[in-house]
């Protein structure tokens, strides 16, 4: 069965127990989740385009301070924020990508305008925050982006560097958010957005802005956007080895989107997970870690919210 149109987000993965969360806090991440999938369920139920979606979807993340992107992402191990993102069309292949770029309030916008306004497909820094300038995307001062609970994290695992160990938190490598959409023309899009790894090295770019391992979309196939491990994700080309499964082996959405987490990525330290939406608005949100923060929507209107592993 198609859907007439299939919207799905993820907002980072990691170990998210039960036993650690509070009430409030996880009714708040659901209510980002659902609001984010508001965002992009209102431009499609209206006929809308699959990118005009998954980026109001993705901005709604980037807007909310409780997830890793824009407003509210971690911090470098010299204290700053470098936020990386990128979008990609299925119906064309047309891509937008940008690394290590500070200022902009929304940088799936930058990405956007990428790809809408320039004849290239990735741009980082100084040449990626003119490009936002010319397109009119609203900026910021620092104290917008910043957040205690991220500067903590931070000022923790510098703490445990000094003391010559690390986290064995999974969830401060993978903060992510990102969106799959197929909309009513049956067109594939996916936007996806990051302040990267917690104490990350300055100028560290991860699978985010990598097309084929964090963001992919083909109308041909699927979209997929990944939260993970980027480096890993980056060498085994995660989100594209989900579309050339389908393409060339065969294999349905969910068989290759299951066989790249469980197989490809968790037995080479690829923690994390992906959403994924095949070209008859099937979705997919397979994962590694005991949880992802994820939600899905479609021509029904309903929208639902999800955080562990076992829901």
């Amino acid at each position: 069965m198609t859907n007439r149109f299939s919207l799905a987000l993820h907002g980072g993965a990691g170990t998210i127990l039960r036993s650690k969360m509070t009430p409030e806090k996880e009714t708040a991440y659901r209510a980002g989740i659902c609001d984010a999938l508001a965002a992009g369920h209102t431009v499609l139920k209206k006929d809308g385009s699959a990118m005009d979606a998954v980026v109001a979807t993705v901005c709604a993340l980037e807007n909310n301070p409780l997830f890793n992107a824009g407003r509210g992402a971690v911090f470098t191990s010299a204290g700053k924020q470098e936020m990386d993102a990128a979008v990609m069309d299925g119906a064309t292949r047309k891509v937008g990508a940008v690394a290590g770029v500070f200022g902009p309030r929304n940088p799936i916008c930058v990405a956007r305008a990428v790809m809408d306004t320039t004849d290239h497909v990735f741009f980082t820094g100084d040449a990626a925050l003119e490009i936002a300038r010319q397109a009119g995307v609203p900026f910021e001062d620092a104290s917008y982006f910043f957040t205690e609970t991220r500067w903590q994290a931070l000022q923790d695992t510098l703490r445990l560097r000094a003391q010559g160990t690390e986290s064995n938190d999974p969830a401060r490598r993978h903060g992510t958010v990102g969106a799959v959409a197929r909309d009513m023309s049956g067109n594939l899009a996916v936007a996806t957005s990051t302040g990267g790894m917690t104490a990350k090295a300055p100028g560290r770019i991860g699978d985010t802005p990598v097309i084929g391992a964090g963001t992919f979309a083909d109308n041909e196939s699927c979209a997929v956007s990944a939260t993970g491990h980027g480096e890993v994700f980056i060498k085994y080309c995660a989100a594209h080895e989900i579309s050339a499964r389908m393409r060339f082996a065969g294999q349905s959405l969910a068989d290759a989107a299951r066989y790249v987490v469980m197989e490809d990525l968790a037995k080479n330290d690829g923690s994390g997970g992906l959403i994924a939406v095949d070209r008859h608005g099937n979705i997919t949100m397979p994962m590694n870690s005991e949880g992802m923060y994820r939600g899905f929507v479609t021509e029904d209107g309903q929208l639902t919210s999800l955080i562990y592993a076992d829901e």
